[in-house]
């Protein structure tokens, strides 16, 4: 029986690959080449199957040009790259990485809190530049994290599980703001209480950002809702970029306006705001807040399993758009 084909639109681990090709006729994008929109509709033309990292933009136009395209299957918890509605209407069924990156990125959100509260990253810059020749007892003086108010703004998986490394290692008392509130038992969990958007703002510590990017989310934050937040108030975005108005963040760095930013994610990423990067008060990452061998291998599967379970057996492990499925 002749194989179907799939995409697979950039480098992958290779034990991933070998198990899609059990499976595929599969073209692969090992050398990692950058794929401009054109490109990726030219390589989608007689695919039946992507498998994509969310950077590639599945929309009507992609679409219109992939008639025998099935499924496309995100290796990320994030699908913005995806226009679902236009999916759905062609019939293309959606899928993304959930849960299997939970506890790791929660991880790495609390590690940049901490590395930004305590200015990790600006004391490294000073001492490798030699500039440290004496102590001094505001030496990097930055804010406390255990005790502090941490705010979420954001409350699934990953949002309750900084919520629980904060109360429970660290002392925290934990707020935060959702567009539905949590059931009595997860916020007890959590050790979290909920407040509005304006509250969250204007009493937090260290404020985290865990929320979903969509049209209607872009710029949570900006520049009234910076000017909300104490001056002594650290921000970590480790959501997507364009939560944040980064033009208006480097401004209030820049003018003390907040004391610090710890941020995994950028508007137009992989391009950074050259104002950010004149600032020294802010900790900057390149999207890596999921990246562990472990969890970026669990992924991948995920990934690979969702396209195995709908074009050979008609299941999905993780679909967005479920209805694709009943048709």
């Amino acid at each position: 029986m002749k194989k179907q084909k799939i995409l697979v639109a950039r480098a992958i681990f290779p034990q991933v690959l070998t198990k899609l090709e059990e499976h595929f006729d599969v073209e692969s994008n090992q050398p990692d080449t950058p794929w401009d929109k054109r490109k990726l509709a030219q390589m989608l033309a007689d695919k039946a199957g992507a498998f994509t990292t969310g950077g590639e933009r599945i929309d009507a136009e992609a679409l219109a040009a992939a008639p025998q395209l099935k499924i496309c299957a995100n290796m990320a918890v994030g699908y913005n790259n995806f226009d679902v509605d236009a999916m759905t209407a062609r019939g293309v069924l959606a899928t993304n990485a959930p849960d299997v990156l939970t506890e790791t990125t929660a991880d790495f959100g609390f590690a940049l809190l901490m590395a930004t509260a305590r200015r990790v990253a600006e004391s490294e810059h000073f001492l490798r530049a030699g500039k440290w020749d004496r102590w001094s007892f505001d030496m990097f003086a930055g804010s406390d994290v255990h005790g502090s108010t941490l705010g979420i703004l954001g409350m699934g998986r990953i949002g309750q599980g900084i919520a629980k490394r904060g109360a429970h290692g660290f002392g925290m008392n934990v707020i935060y703001h959702n567009r539905s509130r949590l059931s009595p038992e997860l916020e007890a969990a959590c050790k979290a209480r909920y407040v509005s958007k304006e509250e969250l703002l204007r009493t937090a510590d260290h404020l985290v950002l865990v929320l979903p990017y969509s049209p209607s989310s872009h710029h949570t934050i900006g520049a009234a809702e910076l000017a909300q937040m104490k001056p002594t108030a650290n921000l970590i975005n480790i959501a997507r970029g364009g939560i944040v108005d980064d033009a208006a963040l480097a401004v209030a760095l820049a003018e003390k306006r907040i004391a610090a930013a710890g941020l995994d994610v950028f508007e137009g990423e992989p391009r950074v705001n050259p104002a950010l990067l004149t600032v020294p008060n802010v900790v900057l990452t390149p999207h890596i807040a999921s990246a562990t061998v472990p969890t970026r291998m669990a992924m991948a599967n995920l990934a690979a399993d969702n396209l195995i379970g709908f074009l050979v057996h008609g299941k999905a492990l993780t679909p967005l758009n479920p209805e694709v499925l009943a048709k």
